[in-house]
């Protein structure tokens, strides 16, 4: 990794890139450039890292409300240079404690629905905002949210990749009490240029700079909420919201090649990238070359190993004993190891043996000159979310609940008040104690894959910052699914454009079914600070609207 910061970036090579952002004192990289400007404008005044974190969030909820905003789950890696290690903190929120899975059964529902009022979990963004300003925060959070209060008052001009997500979300969420009114100016979506002010979320914003996540969880607000969901057929309550919390929580590594890779815990799906990692680590896959069949064959079945785990053993850790110490352990990944044929395809894997175990997004990453880093995650699960969007707040509700299983027994089934199977992870990584990059790769299923993707493309094929986000990547569709469905027929293999023709062919002629181009194939910032200096690089990929920049 160190040496390919010394070399010049490719140059007429199978993918497009662009140089490193780099930066003496601070560096911000998220998806929509006015966030980017938000965090450096706040690192500017004086904030911390965290400050600028939050302020970029609260912009994204704004400017990409096809990702982001206060009716989703947030995540977030805090490097402390104090303390001189990470913390880790989940603030993803909980089901209604009214709705039950006996409900669903006797209504006939055998699939939780991802739209509508009953996939509705305890937002837990803002609470977020609050543990990790109260924590490592230095300005106060009227100042932290000044810059998404004043666009969201005055206007921005939508980017063009949200300004398609917009179209594409409204088409389908317009139906909801509330969304045309909050998301649709003149009865449409905005167009990618056109101003876009949203002055209920303003007024959302400015009550929460003022009065604290209480006014959110247990003032106007949540009982705004709950009558709205009372009145649409929802069950999510004041008393749900009132009862949340966040949780601080311990970060997860595993070493490879000499660098430790930093997730959290379940209820999230981080760890998944830490057993790819380990099982990977077998391979010599800096001889085999970036963009080889060999590679990629390898990276795929590595992950339908590791997503049969993923299906089995992540839940809420409150309801289930996660075997965390034996999916994590290099023997259990030696012994996974073992069932890849090199040479073909596996069409389906078991969940590995547990003995005594019980059964669309933004992403962001900030640093600044005192050497706290912040990997960030926040979302609303289906781009927009649920389409349910209360009385006149400014956001819709996330659809996160649709992940819960509704097969009882299942480690990850619906129960009152419990934290649903959660896609988003943000990431960290250190060498020899020492922190290094903060990053995040964004996209549901797409997540551990492409955190696995980036790092191998950083430490075993020698790419920068920047070249290991934009080089093209392979997605595999069809694991089994946390909601309790099995594979059965080995999915597909998406590969973006990039990859040569005749690795194609071998992939095909191994077992690999080839599917056609699209769907999600992540979204990437990232920061590396220099050991030695202390500098930065930043990097944001050309799939997104946004940039990296610092000062």
């Amino acid at each position: 990794m160190s040496s390919a910061s010394r070399r010049s970036r490719r140059i007429g090579g199978p993918f497009t890139t662009r140089s490193e952002v780099l930066a003496p004192r601070a560096m911000a990289a998220t998806s929509q450039p006015l966030a980017t400007q938000a965090a450096l404008e706040i690192m500017r005044c004086g904030g911390s890292a965290v400050d600028g974190a939050i302020a970029a969030n609260a912009v994204l909820g704004l400017t990409e409300p096809t990702g982001a905003g206060i009716g989703g789950d947030l995540f977030a890696i805090v490097w402390d240079p104090k303390e001189f290690r990470p913390f880790g903190l989940n603030a993803s929120g909980r089901s209604p404690r009214s709705l039950t899975l006996d409900y669903f059964r006797s209504h006939g529902i055998t699939h939780i629905p991802p739209l509508g009022p009953l996939p509705v979990t305890v937002p837990g963004a803002v609470d977020g905002w609050f543990q990790l300003h109260a924590r490592f925060g230095r300005l106060p959070m009227t100042e932290v949210l000044a810059p998404a209060i004043g666009y969201a008052d005055k206007g921005f001009p939508v980017t063009e990749v949200i300004a398609d997500g917009w179209h594409h979300n409204a088409a389908v969420l317009e139906r909801f009490p509330g969304f045309r009114e909050t998301f649709m100016p003149g009865g449409r979506a905005p167009a990618k240029a056109e101003m876009f002010a949203n002055p209920r979320l303003a007024r959302t914003y400015r009550a929460i700079a003022e009065g604290g996540s209480d006014v959110f969880y247990k003032g106007d607000m949540a009982r705004a909420i709950d009558a709205y969901m009372r009145a649409n057929g929802g069950f999510l309550s004041y008393d749900d919201l009132a009862a949340h919390r966040s949780d601080w929580v311990d970060p997860v590594a595993t070493n490879y090649r000499g660098y430790d890779v930093w997730e959290l815990p379940p209820n999230g799906q981080g760890i998944a990238a830490l057993q790819m990692l380990n099982i990977l680590e077998g391979f010599d896959l800096a001889k085999m070359g970036f963009g080889s069949a060999d590679y990629l064959h390898l990276l795929a079945e590595a992950k339908k190993l590791v997503f049969e785990d993923r299906a089995r053993f992540y839940a809420d850790p409150g309801f289930v004993s996660i075997p965390l110490e034996r999916l994590l352990s290099k023997t259990y990944a030696t012994e996974r190891r073992e069932l890849i044929d090199e040479t073909r395809a596996g069409v389906a894997y078991p969940p590995g043996q547990m003995p005594g175990a019980r059964s669309d997004t933004v992403y962001l990453a900030v640093a600044d000159a005192d050497g706290m880093m912040v990997s960030l995650i926040q979302s609303n699960f289906r781009g927009m979310g649920s389409g349910m969007t209360p009385g006149n707040l400014g956001f819709v509700l996330q659809d996160r609940g649709e992940l819960f299983s509704l097969s009882a027994g299942h480690p990850n089934a619906f129960a009152p008040g419990k934290r649903p199977f959660h896609t988003i992870i943000p990431a960290f990584v250190t060498r020899g104690d020492r922190p290094l990059i903060s990053f995040g790769v964004m996209g549901g299923d797409m997540q551990p894959q492409g955190h696995v993707q980036v790092l191998v493309n950083l430490i075993d094929f020698g790419m920068n910052l920047q070249e290991a986000g934009d080089a093209p990547r392979l997605r595999h569709d069809g694991s089994s699914e946390p909601t309790g469905e099995m594979m059965s027929d080995g999915g597909e293999l998406v590969l973006e454009p990039g990859f040569e023709a005749t690795v194609v062919s071998e992939l095909q002629r191994r077992g690999h079914r080839i599917g056609n181009v699209g769907g999600d194939f992540g979204g990437y910032q990232a920061i590396r600070r220099d050991p030695d200096t202390g500098a930065y690089a930043g990097a944001s990929e050309s799939r997104k609207d946004g940039h990296a920049a610092g000062f």
